[in-house]
């Protein structure tokens, strides 16, 4: 009789925990699905920000759902026009990939959010600015590719950054392509390890690529 209990008991359990996993998986899937039409209307990234916090909140134990909530943060300070405002988004962000990386440590794909967190920093004002974040924008992404050498991403927003640096300060197409094809080439070799594990960034190093021919 203990034993059938047990069983039930155990069945419960297990039955429960994949109808949990079940339900995280679908709202993950639906809120990534949205992010790439959110850039439409920016504010909508922070809207997908707060719906990530949320899942993270119910499953404390899954990084992926503050570090996307983190990337829609970041991502709505590059569009943000009022620069007084940027500091505190981003801000939150670190509030939010410094949660993802007491669960995943040493993750590639978090090292790219904080160079991307320290990079809007920089960009509130450069010329004041860029003493203070450079080293560190720099230190991630080096990290970032060091933990994951198979990652784009690293390269990517190397590559980016690059591009768009004045060609006196070693930056330009010239030296920009040849890092964002290496990245492109590391994107058509990519395999994530789930629906659900981070997949962006290609079609914009395309789009990069084209810029510099």
């Amino acid at each position: 009789m203990k034993k059938l209990i047990l069983l039930v008991v155990v069945t419960l359990f297990v039955t429960g925990t994949f109808a949990q996993s079940d339900k995280y998986i679908a709202s993950m899937k639906s809120n990534i699905m949205a992010i790439d039409t959110s850039y439409k209307n920016p504010a909508d990234l922070l809207t997908l920000a707060n719906k990530f916090e949320r899942i993270a909140t119910a499953e404390k134990n899954q990084w992926l759902a503050y570090y996307y909530a983190a990337l829609c943060q970041v991502n709505y300070t590059y569009m943000e026009s009022d620069k007084t405002k940027v500091d505190a988004i981003a801000d939150k962000a670190t509030e939010l990939i410094d949660k993802a990386d007491v669960l995943q440590p040493n993750n590639s794909e978090i090292s790219c959010i904080k160079s991307m967190i320290a990079s809007s920093h920089m960009m509130v004002n450069p010329m004041q600015r860029y003493m203070e974040y450079s080293t560190e924008i720099n230190s991630f992404m080096e990290a970032a590719m060091q933990q994951d050498p198979t990652n784009p991403r690293p390269e990517y927003l190397k590559g980016q950054a690059l591009k768009y640096t004045p060609e006196q300060f070693g930056g330009g197409c010239g030296t920009a392509k040849p890092v964002l094809e290496s990245a492109l080439d590391k994107f058509n070799k990519f395999k994530t390890a789930s629906d659900i594990h981070p997949n962006w960034g290609k079609s914009r190093v395309e789009l990069l690529i084209s810029e510099c021919k």
